[in-house]
This record gives C-alpha cells, sequence and structure tokens, in this order.
C-alpha cells in the first residue's frame, strides 16, 4: 500500500498541501517538517514502485515515516472522535472513549511525538506549540473537554473547515470572544431563584423545573442577542414544558404576577361549570407568548413561543411553517420572496422525545426542500439524561439522544451543563454557522433533572443512585459563583446577595397579587354572525373570461405536452355559451384561486402530488417536453396583485400539516391549501388536527383557517382509498371551530374556495373539503359560467326536479357527496316522483336553518331519511342525527339509509363494493324497506 494512503480523511489533503508547498519552496516550512516531507515519496508513486520508506533527520532527530503517519492518524481521530472522550455528563459518568484516540492505537509513543513537529497537527493549535505532543494536548482540550464536536457527518468541505477553525481558533471562547462573568452570575441566579421560589411557594404543584439545565436560558439570550445584531426581526421557540414557564419568564418576559396567578389558578366568580363559551384555557407550561424588543440597530425583534400540548414534538414543524411565513413577502404578483435573514426558529427538544417521536425526522426532513426551507433552525437537546422514568438505553439505540441529526448533516455539539463558559461558546458557535450556512445545527445540552418528572413524583423509586448524586450536586450557580471566587472577581456576601435580591422581586409579587385582574387569558374575539352568508363571491364574466385567458398563456417558444395542449383548447371555448355546463372542477378550482390572486390575497397551496394532482386533473405546472423548464400559470396571470406558490409535499402527513398549521396562523390573510394525495392519509397528521387545528381556538386563542382538501368517496378501492374519515373531523367540532363540506359540483367548490379566501381576516376558520376522485370528470359535475358569476355557495341544494312536483313527495332523502350522483344516476330516479333528493353541502356548521326551510316545501312529505355511503359508525349519521331529530320535530319518520357499522371503512372486493352500492341506493328510493328506521327521539 502507498505510504499516502494510510493517511486518513482531511489528512490526507493536509499533508499533500505541505509537500506541494514544500516542493515549490522548501524554506516555506519549518525546518522539522521539511526534513520529514523530504523522506516521502512523490504522492503519485505506484505502490508497486514505490521507494522504501526512509526516515527523515532535522533537529529533532531521526523519525521513522510510519510515526509521522501515526501522528497525523492520531490528529485526525481526535478531531472525529474526540467528542467520545469528553467530559460532557455533569454527574461523572465517564465518556464512552474510543481506541483511535490512544497514540498507541497508531504505533506511536509521547516520545515519538515530542520528535516531531507541531505543523503536522495543523490548524490554529500548532502555532506557538512546541512539537506535535504539545499541539495533540491542545488538540485534546478542544476535543476531549466539556464540549464534544460531533462533526463526522459534515461532508461539505467548506462547512467542515469553518466548524474546525472556530472550534480550534478558539472564536467564540474568552479571550477572543469575551464573556462577562457578573452578568451571568446574576441571570443563572435569576433562573435558579425562580424555580426555588416556585417550589417555596405552591409546593407540589406542577411545573417542570428547568433545574439542571439552568443554562438553556444563557444560551437563548447569547442567540437571540446575536441575531439581533444581524438583522433578524423575528425569533421563534418551540418547545415542551421541560423548563418553558422559566423561558417564559426570562426570555419572553412574561410578567412574574401572570405566571404567579396562573399558579393561584382563579375561577374569576364563575359559579358555574361552563365550557360551551368557546374557550376552555390549558396549563400553564403549554401556552404561548410574545415580546417585542429592541434590537441593537434600532429595529424591533419579536421574540414569540408556540404553544404546545403535551405531544413532545408536536411543535416542530408548527414553528418552522411560522418562520417560513415570516420570512416570506407576498405583496406582488408571481412566486414569494423568501428572505432567511428576517426570522430564525429555535426548537428544544427533550433528550427521549427527540429520538422517540416520529415528527423529528419528518420536520428534519422538510429543512432543505425548497417549499418548507427556513434558512436553518437551531435546535437544542435539553438532555437530562432521562425520560419519565426510562433511560438512555431503554430510549434510544444511537450512541447519543442526537444520533438521528447526523443523518441529516447537521453539525452537532454536545455540551456540559454544568460549564458556563462551554455553553456560551456553543451558543455563539451555533449562530454564527446558521447566519454564515444558512442550516440547522444542534445543541445537545447535557444536565440532569433535579426534580422527578413533575414535581409531584419520586424519582428515587426508579433511579435511586442518580437521585442521590443529584441530591449532592452542586447547581451550576454556584458552580459559576465558585469559579468567580477563586478568580477573585465576587466574594460570598456578593453571591448571597444576588440570591436576597431575586427572592425580594419574587415575593414582592406575590404579595402584590390580584390573581382575578393579573390572569390575563388570551380569548378570541368571536367574529360577527352571519358573516359567511353575506359574502360575495360571484366573479363578473368579464373578469372570469379573462383570467381564463391568461391562464391559458404559455411563454415565447413552450413545447408542451401534446395532451395537455388538447385541453388547453377546450378550456379556450369554455365561455362560448354562459348558460352551459362547461367549467369542470379543475378549471373552477384554477378560476377561484385567479380571482383571489387578482383581489390581493396570496396562495400558498401544497400537499401530495398537488402540482399534477393525483388524479391528474389539475396541471397546476406545466414542463416544457424539451428542455423541463417548469412554467406555472397562476404565477404568471398579470391580474394577479399577490404572490402564489405550490410545491409537492413529502409523502409525510404530520409534519407538513404541521409546518401549513404554523405558517396559516402566523400570516392569516394568506390562503393556505394542504391536499392529501387520498383522504384517508390524514389519519397521519391526528395529532395536528386534534392539538392545533381543532382545538387551537378554545386552549390558546389561535385562529387557524387552513384548507384541507381530502379526496373522498366509495368507489371500490378499498378500506384505504375511500374514506377521509369526515366523522373524526364531526366528532371535534363544537363552538364553530371548522367548516366541513362535500361539495358536487364545480359552481359550489368555485364559490366555497373565495368564500374562505373573503372570511380569512373577519371570520378564520379551518375549511376540511371532501373533494371528488370520480366525479372530477363526471358529466353531472361542471358547472355554467353564469353560476361562477351570479351564484353563491349554498349549504343545502334542493332537488329542483322534485320541488315541481312538491306535493308527490313523501319522502326526502338527505345525503352528502358523491353519492348523490349514484342516485341521481340510478334508472330508479324516473320512477320515484315520490322521492326528493337533497344534497347537505355543509356538514359543519350544520345548516339547520336552511334545511328547514326546504324541509317545509314539501307539504306531504311524511318520511326523512339519511342516506350515506359510510358505515353508520363513520360518515355524517351519529352526527347529524341528533340534529335531523331536533330540526324536524315529531313529524316525520327520520330513517338511516346505509351501510351497517363496521371496524373497516369499506369492503375490500370492488364487486362487493358494487353489490353493497346498489343496495343502498334501491333502499333510498323504497324499492325495497329501509333496514333501520329511527323514530324521532329514540337513543341509539
Amino acid at each position: 500500500m502507498s505510504r499516502w494512503q494510510e493517511f486518513q480523511g482531511v489528512n490526507a489533503a493536509y499533508v499533500a498541501e505541505l509537500y506541494e508547498r514544500f516542493q515549490q519552496d522548501p524554506a516555506s516550512v519549518d525546518p522539522e517538517t521539511r526534513a520529514m516531507l523530504a523522506a516521502l515519496p512523490p504522492p503519485e508513486s505506484a505502490a508497486g514502485r514505490e521507494p522504501a520508506p526512509r526516515a527523515a533527520t532535522g533537529s529533532m532527530g531521526t523519525v521513522d515515516l510510519h510515526t509521522v503517519i501515526g501522528a497525523v492518524n492520531l490528529a485526525e481521530c481526535i478531531r472525529k472522535y474526540g467528542h467520545l472522550a469528553a467530559q460532557i455528563d455533569p454527574l461523572g459518568k465517564p465518556p464512552i472513549g474510543d481506541p483511535s484516540l490512544d497514540p498507541a492505537s497508531h504505533g506511536i509513543t509521547d516520545d515519538d511525538l515530542r520528535r516531531l513537529p507541531a505543523s503536522l497537527v495543523g490548524g490554529s493549535v500548532a502555532h506557538g506549540a512546541a512539537n506535535a505532543l504539545d499541539a495533540m494536548e491542545r488538540l485534546r482540550r478542544v476535543y476531549c473537554s466539556t464540549t464534544g464536536y460531533d462533526y463526522a457527518a459534515i461532508f461539505v468541505p467548506e462547512e467542515r473547515e469553518w466548524l474546525r477553525q472556530a472550534a480550534e481558533g478558539g472564536m467564540f471562547r474568552p479571550p477572543i470572544d469575551p464573556i462577562d462573568p457578573h452578568e451571568l452570575l446574576e441571570r443563572i441566579t435569576e433562573v435558579e431563584v425562580f424555580e426555588r421560589f416556585l417550589h417555596r411557594a405552591f409546593p407540589g404543584k406542577t411545573r417542570f423545573s428547568i433545574e439542571g439545565l439552568d443554562m438553556m436560558v444563557p444560551i437563548l439570550d447569547e442567540v437571540v442577542a446575536d441575531a439581533a445584531e444581524r438583522g433578524i426581526r423575528h425569533v421563534m421557540l418551540g418547545m415542551a414544558h421541560r423548563g418553558r414557564l422559566n423561558v417564559l419568564a426570562h426570555v419572553l418576559q412574561k410578567p412574574y404576577a401572570q405566571i404567579l396567578a396562573e399558579f393561584k389558578d382563579p375561577v374569576k366568580k364563575r359559579t358555574a361549570y361552563r365550557i360551551d363559551l368557546g374557550w376552555t384555557g390549558d396549563v400553564k407550561y403549554h401556552a404561548g407568548a410574545r415580546v417585542r424588543v429592541r434590537g441593537t440597530d434600532r429595529h424591533d425583534v419579536l421574540i414569540s413561543i408556540a404553544p404546545n400540548p403535551s405531544h413532545l414534538e408536536a411543535v416542530n414543524p408548527v414553528v418552522t411553517g411560522m418562520a417560513r411565513a415570516a420570512a416570506t413577502r407576498t405583496a406582488s404578483g408571481g412566486p414569494p420572496v423568501v428572505d432567511h435573514d428576517l426570522t430564525l426558529p429555535i426548537l428544544i427538544h427533550g433528550d427521549s422525545a427527540f429520538p422517540g417521536q416520529g415528527v423529528v425526522p419528518e420536520t428534519l426532513n422538510l429543512a432543505r426542500l425548497a417549499g418548507y426551507d427556513v434558512g436553518g433552525t437551531i435546535h437544542i437537546i435539553a438532555n437530562n439524561q432521562l425520560g419519565f422514568t426510562a433511560l438512555p438505553e431503554e430510549s434510544y439505540s444511537t450512541s447519543y439522544a442526537s444520533g438521528l441529526a447526523r443523518g441529516f448533516k447537521i453539525p452537532i455539539v454536545h455540551v456540559n451543563a454544568d460549564d458556563p463558559e462551554a455553553c456560551i461558546e456553543v451558543a455563539r458557535l451555533a449562530w454564527a454557522y446558521r447566519a454564515k450556512f444558512k442550516r440547522d445545527f444542534l445543541i445537545d445540552l447535557i444536565g440532569y433533572r433535579r426534580h422527578g418528572h413533575n414535581e409531584g413524583d419520586e424519582p428515587s423509586f426508579t433511579q435511586p443512585l442518580m437521585y442521590q448524586r443529584i441530591a449532592a450536586h452542586p447547581t451550576v450557580r454556584e458552580i459559576w459563583a465558585g469559579v468567580l471566587r477563586e478568580r477573585g472577581w465576587i466574594d460570598q456576601p456578593g453571591v448571597d446577595a444576588l440570591v436576597q435580591a431575586r427572592l425580594k422581586v419574587l415575593d414582592d409579587a406575590l404579595t402584590a397579587l390580584e390573581p382575578g385582574s393579573d390572569l390575563v387569558e388570551p380569548i378570541p374575539e368571536e367574529p360577527a354572525a352571519g358573516l359567511a352568508r353575506q359574502v360575495k363571491t360571484a366573479v363578473p364574466l368579464e373578469r372570469l373570461q379573462a383570467l381564463n385567458e391568461a391562464l391559458l398563456e404559455r411563454p415565447q417558444g413552450f413545447k408542451g405536452h401534446k395532451k395537455l395542449e388538447r385541453g388547453r383548447e377546450r378550456r379556450r371555448a369554455m365561455f362560448a355559451s354562459h348558460d352551459e355546463r362547461t367549467v369542470d372542477w379543475a378549471a373552477a378550482e384554477e378560476l377561484a384561486l385567479a380571482s383571489v390572486l387578482e383581489d390581493g390575497i396570496a396562495v400558498r397551496f401544497t400537499g401530495e402530488d398537488v402540482e399534477r394532482g393525483t388524479f391528474s386533473h389539475r396541471h397546476a405546472a406545466f414542463r416544457d417536453v424539451e428542455t423541463g423548464a417548469k412554467y406555472v400559470p397562476l404565477q404568471s396571470i398579470p391580474q394577479a396583485r399577490a404572490a402564489f406558490e405550490i410545491y409537492n409535499s413529502p409523502l409525510t402527513e404530520n409534519a407538513t400539516i404541521g409546518f401549513e398549521i404554523g405558517y396559516n396562523v402566523q400570516e392569516p390573510a394568506r390562503l393556505v391549501i394542504w391536499e392529501a394525495q387520498y383522504g384517508d392519509f390524514i389519519n397521519g397528521a391526528q395529532v395536528m388536527i386534534d392539538e392545533f387545528l381543532t382545538s387551537g381556538r378554545a386552549k390558546w386563542g389561535l385562529t387557524p383557517s387552513l384548507v384541507l382538501l381530502l379526496p373522498h368517496g366509495y368507489e371500490g378501492q378499498g378500506p384505504d382509498h375511500s374514506s377521509a374519515r369526515p366523522e373524526r373531523f364531526l366528532q371535534a367540532a363544537a363552538d364553530i371551530n371548522l367548516r366541513l363540506a362535500n361539495c358536487t359540483t364545480a359552481a359550489q367548490y368555485f364559490h366555497l374556495l373565495r368564500r374562505q379566501a373573503l372570511l380569512l381576516e373577519s371570520d378564520p376558520l379551518p375549511l376540511v373539503v371532501l373533494t371528488p376522485k370520480s366525479l372530477l370528470r363526471h358529466p353531472l359535475t361542471p358547472s355554467a359560467p353564469r353560476e361562477l358569476a351570479e351564484g353563491r355557495f349554498e349549504p343545502v341544494l334542493d332537488d329542483a326536479e322534485a320541488r315541481a312536483r312538491a306535493r308527490a313527495v313523501r319522502r326526502i332523502v338527505l345525503c352528502s357527496g358523491k353519492v348523490y350522483v349514484d342516485l341521481v344516476s340510478s334508472p330508479h330516479r324516473e320512477t320515484s316522483s315520490h322521492v326528493a333528493l337533497v344534497r347537505i353541502e355543509q356538514l359543519y356548521p350544520f345548516p339547520v336553518e336552511e334545511l328547514t326551510k326546504i324541509v317545509a316545501a314539501y307539504p306531504e312529505a311524511a318520511e326523512i331519511v339519511w342516506l350515506q355511503e359510510e358505515p353508520a359508525n363513520m360518515g355524517a349519521w351519529e352526527f347529524v342525527r341528533p340534529l335531523l331529530e331536533q330540526a324536524v320535530g315529531g313529524r316525520y319518520q327520520l330513517s338511516y339509509v346505509g351501510r351497517p357499522r363496521s371496524a373497516s371503512p369499506s369492503e375490500g372486493s370492488a364487486a362487493w363494493h358494487a353489490l353493497n352500492q346498489r343496495a343502498i341506493i334501491e333502499e333510498a328510493y323504497g324499492v325495497v324497506p329501509a333496514a333501520s328506521p329511527v323514530p324521532v327521539g329514540a337513543q341509539s
């Protein structure tokens, strides 16, 4: 093997560089290095013809080349694996260690290193070092102290070299970058005394103390201050409950009075059990907050922390979505402009949750995707080396809690939470890397948890030895105060005075507390009633025609796909008649979005295969068949007064929907849409739906207005591609917290989208649309242009044919969505003059008023049937039944027609599906008796 092949990794390049300099000018290297390089064969020598190794002779004596190679490789191993020998556990657990860090593993000794030049080690540590041993010891002090630099997964040479120079050159630590030791002591004192005070004033009350990870607050201080100096306008934090109250108090500047009032938990004169007001609130350690502070160049910096449920890590994509929204400018047509120098997301993770929760890798995967890039997130693992009761060996298979971040090429630094100076250095490094490379950075802050999982828990039941060590272990405040005393910078009375001063502030706040008035709940304002009915969504025909023409334009020389070009020609003739049903579903959607852009409302549209659409119906982006160039018509229409963006999302629901929720709540004036490949895929985002979308208003005062497009309909595709599970949204529907629609015409969809956009600021609500699949191209789905120009969204659609013979109608069939088309296409339609087919186009808020008027128009009707494709325990039946009973009173017999209760959403056989579908259609028309009549007032 060639001598050059024995050098490892970047050391091979380093030695080659030295050799090249030596060849060009031997005087450019020091004498010892010159003697060593003179003994090396040229790097291009073939292995079979390479001269035998020679000894280098210089002022340090004779050196064997194997010793040189061993020294260079040892330096490389320290740089790569030194973190394995770092003392990063404050409780004294021995480091993992690695044999490659021992000189003997490389066939060398300390005496050998003394005879070698420091230049072999390279980098800043070699400057001024007496020899390679001296340089190697300096290298160990960098990589094997209380900080572990874990960079082996960084493959970009520029990033790797910058990180190495930052660490070895002491770029972010004293004396190059000084720390104010007294200010740091004061800050740590604030953090510790706050926890001690709460522990004394509210014994046993849950607060999820930060104690053991106190340096988290100074780390955040440092990152925020550095970011503000660089012009960041908005810092966005996401974290679970560990240490959250301390961060709220000291980083978000939440008043002590407000926090103490939450501990008092006043009922504010409520004398009855009331949760029917649309506001329930949440526990204090889930709450969000925001504060505006003054930056160094006089611009304001907004610091906010998103509310987070007890589903650990769920907030991660929400925060990154918020950051993307705040960094995006949408005030003009075309694609939006994203400025990553405006926002900084910071995510604080738990050491068990980071490797354990799937939303973490989902969120990390978004970081470098064009539609989700936020210019880098700073991650901090609040690592107390313990889950609730589970130890690391029970929680993750990697060497560190941070292990999975390696796969995403994220620099990781493990730091001992009891070394304040090291923590500050790492905080500065994290921000500087993010600012330079616009990539994620991870700080693994390793500490401990002074109390149990919560303050009422007894941790010594499961970790008796660990908690014996913790009980005897000094706090980081005590440790840092001791350092300052040793340096002669403070005495013990000065340390005690700081503690007493902070206790007095808190005691005074508690004494002056007025819980009833100091407790401020973020209850959102209720919108005015009836706004959804009043909004005007019609668009004049002239506008629609002009938009359609603009959407059909292509760049000069653009070569589109022939099949798509034929569809384009059909679109040109769409407005030839204003009364023929020529506007299909895709055209209605595109015209709705174009008109919204013309109204000055920006649109963000993401989801699974949304550019083309799962069913190849949308084609929002075209590709030139010769060049592959991409063209998005909605980004090119001259009428647009706001930006449009559309991105295919990765094949994940939890993180992508969380991201869009965050984007939406951050910029509520933009129309944000997410589409599933199939509606049942929404199952993968149930945490986001339950925690943020449907209950966020009641718990935290959020006002989401995200649109979810979920393909739904029973067409024989099996249990997994039939249902968007509307029953789950209906189960969560209360206090007018969402809208759920199941449209059957293109015009209805057009008006629904426009209504949503026009209500964004006055009456924002999430909109869930059960979108069609086969109906996308069904001849009954298209609408006439006049319906877009003169109509509005109708929550209930009457049966126009039956209305003409209203007195003949005895049975009213209520249904929603695609099953209506099956009904109206049935041969029984023509022979069933006694049946009226009424479509419920909006399932929530349920249109009781509109339905009651329609039912009253059939004076001879005696029976109302609810028809659905879904099993009885799914779909809308169990939600609408009590509402129908209340609406129809005792006048009508109420019956259910549909599939019986089932554990599975649908049949797995297409033939079985067709048989059952035909049976429920016949039953709805009364060809066979209804299987389950339900007398009004009967119990389920």
